[in-house]
């Protein structure tokens, strides 16, 4: 197996994902699935929340509703393909990726506000490499199909997060801070699995 995705094609990642976590994820496909459905979920909550935090922020509201809206028709889609073939959402252990990030973000303004554009676009990022990947490497046909469907929507939502950040932020602040903060979410995926059922979409597997 020849990994072709790289981080030269998604500059907001600094280490690639592994070949060791493809073939982690390729042999334990349902896994993967219905962790992708609680990411989906989960991703329209951060988008919601934003909206909420910064409710009176110009631009915000009209950039994050559609983002929410469309991170909730994949979650559907995702679910439907989990009832196509007997499975539900259920409940997985948390590889502890996205409590890490949250732990990186600032609490004070107005750090915090760019610290949570730019660990959500980390997160869409990431998940859009790993998507690719499955996209290209997975024998089967459906979810191949399901993965490359949702690629662009990924690549976008991580391009809005940017847009959101460099609107109201100064370049020589954000890419620093940026450098920062992909650096830790690199530290989050470094390790080895636990056991093979362990496997998530965010689970450890980077070459770094």
């Amino acid at each position: 197996m020849t990994i072709t995705s790289s981080v030269t094609s998604i500059r907001w990642l600094a280490a690639p994902t592994s070949r060791r976590w493809v073939e982690q994820a390729i042999a334990r496909p349902m896994e993967v699935l219905i962790d992708h459905a609680h990411c989906e979920r989960k991703a329209a909550g951060a988008a919601v929340q934003l909206m909420f935090r910064y409710l009176c922020e110009p631009g915000l509201g009209e950039a994050l509703s559609p983002l929410a809206r469309e991170e909730l028709e994949h979650f559907e889609r995702v679910l439907k393909l989990l009832k196509d073939r007997g499975r539900y959402l259920e409940p997985l252990r948390s590889p502890g990726y996205g409590a890490w990030l949250a732990k990186q973000v600032r609490r004070a303004e107005p750090g915090r506000m760019l610290d949570s554009f730019l660990v959500a676009g980390l997160i869409e990022a990431r998940s859009h490499e790993r998507m690719a990947l499955l996209a290209e490497h997975s024998p089967d046909p459906d979810l191949r199909l399901l993965y490359g469907d949702l690629l662009k929507s990924e690549a976008r939502h991580f391009g809005l997060y940017w847009v959101l950040s460099a609107d109201r932020y100064p370049r020589d602040e954000i890419v620093p801070r940026l450098q920062e903060l992909a650096a830790a979410e690199v530290d989050a995926l470094r390790g080895e699995l636990s056991a093979p059922e362990a496997v998530r979409m965010h689970s450890v597997g980077v070459d770094a």
